[in-house]
């Protein structure tokens, strides 16, 4: 399998580079997000509609605690390829050996103070009436797999971070592949309803693992850490928390937002409104996929490059990073106008569900085409080690505008409210982010 050397992050040229680098995580959030609608559609089939919400429910407690993974594998990997770019190796595998130590210590805690806390937060994020039961069983076996899904979000990245994208992707597939494997012998074939869901879920994360392990165990991994490496330096781990402070910070507001929107809509419209949520939330994992791809493949490419002092590649990987997630973005946004009711029938046969849904899937989608503006200005930030301005620009989208649109929109215009605030929200934090990163690029890259 031919993967990228990190040194050619610095070499070859810029459009090549994107697209070696985003095809592969394109690909693999593609599968991964299959995974989830494909889940979510056997769920629904094999389970029952409120089966949908129950998940839903769960998600961002259980992506919470996964994000801290996700967070420090950003923030360290940030720091990997500025220390590969600048050819400082050491600094490279202490920061990879911190960031294993963190996500451990860290993880097991959140887990360990979930289970205790499972009948209050279960009904905080929206879990009421017949959702609780169901959320309940999948949220407690989920919770033990989490740890493992935290290494493997951070193991991802530190392999991106190498220029390895195509065992990153194969790191994303594997999960996904298991996951439906085991929902077709558990939910099907062995009857297991929701414990099966579950399980099926907590199994993929330990397969994941074993494949992240075995790379850097392997020749193929250029990051050959030893026992002093897990060591906490204190320099190592305040860089990894600034930075990965940003992803975490997104994290945490997306599960506000997941709270805030399970309860408005349950309010709104029960257990219906959720359900309409929980299916527009899987399309936009899916149907973002090749735009969130062009972002995870211009963060080591920028980062490297950055810290190589190659400033004219900084600049081009800017804009062709827009420009590719752009034309895709519009792509998606043309297919969801299109396909919105077909894809909402594919979910559930409920009439009610598929009266409701369309509408606001359409305008959840309305600024899709303009939004990897503000996500590749956001990552830039990221990948070059400016963590205040990557946090405030992180949290422009959601935190800034979405949230308090959501509290003041349905108060007017009911559900509507609700829909209509994604929308505005996007062109809101879009037009921030792109004003702060053209003064940013005008300052430190000419």
């Amino acid at each position: 399998m031919r993967s990228l050397s990190s040194t050619e992050l610095g070499k070859k040229p810029i459009g090549k580079l994107l697209i070696k680098q985003s095809v592969p995580a394109s690909i693999g959030i593609l599968v991964m997000s299959i995974n989830i609608l494909v889940d979510t559609i056997l769920v629904g089939n094999w389970i029952g509609s409120v089966a949908i919400a129950a998940i839903n429910v769960v998600l961002p407690v259980s992506f919470f605690i996964a994000a801290l993974g996700m967070a420090i594998g950003i923030g360290g990997s940030s720091i990997i390829s500025r220390a590969l770019g600048a050819n400082n190796k050491d600094k490279a595998l202490t920061t990879f050996g911190n960031q294993i130590t963190i996500t451990l210590l860290l993880t097991i805690s959140l887990v360990s103070v979930g289970l205790i806390f499972v009948n209050d937060l279960i009904p905080a994020f929206g879990g009421k009436g017949d959702i609780f039961p169901l959320a309940k069983i999948y949220y407690q076996i989920v919770l033990y797999g989490v740890p493992l899904l935290a290494l493997c979000m951070m193991g991802n990245t530190v392999i991106r971070a190498e220029g390895k994208p195509m065992f990153a992707m194969i790191a994303m597939i594997i999960p996904s592949v298991g996951n439906l494997s085991l929902d077709f012998i558990l939910i099907k074939g062995f009857d297991m309803g929701m414990h099966g869901a579950a399980w099926a879920s907590t199994i993929s994360y330990a397969l994941c693992l074993s494949f992240i392990i075995w790379f850097f165990l392997s020749k193929r991994s250029e990051l050959k850490i030893s026992f002093s490496h897990f060591g906490i330096k204190a320099d190592i781990l305040r860089e990894i928390s600034e930075l990965g402070f940003v992803t975490l910070a997104r994290q945490a507001v997306v599960s506000v937002t997941y709270l805030l929107l399970n309860n408005i809509l349950f309010k709104l419209g029960g257990e219906a409104g959720v359900t309409t949520y929980a299916i527009i939330a899987r399309m936009l994992m899916f149907a973002l996929f090749p735009v969130l791809g062009v972002t995870q493949g211009f963060l080591p490419i920028a980062g490297y490059n950055y810290g190589a002092q190659l400033k004219s590649r900084v600049r081009e990987s800017i804009n062709k990073a827009i420009l590719y997630a752009s034309g895709l973005g519009l792509f998606v946004f043309a297919s969801i106008m299109i396909f919105a009711e077909p894809i909402v029938r594919a979910f559930t046969d409920d009439a009610e569900i598929i009266a409701q849904t369309p509408s606001a899937m359409r305008w959840v989608f309305a600024a899709i085409p303009i939004v990897s503006i503000q996500l590749i200005g956001s990552a830039y930030f990221q990948a070059i080690g400016k963590a205040k301005p990557a946090f405030l620009l992180t949290l422009t989208r959601q935190g800034f505008f979405f949230i308090p649109l959501l509290l003041i929109l349905p108060k007017f215009y009911d559900e509507f409210g609700v829909w209509v605030s994604f929308a505005l929200a996007d062109v809101i934090s879009t037009l921030v982010t792109g004003y702060f990163l053209h003064r940013e690029v005008r300052r430190t890259l000419f």
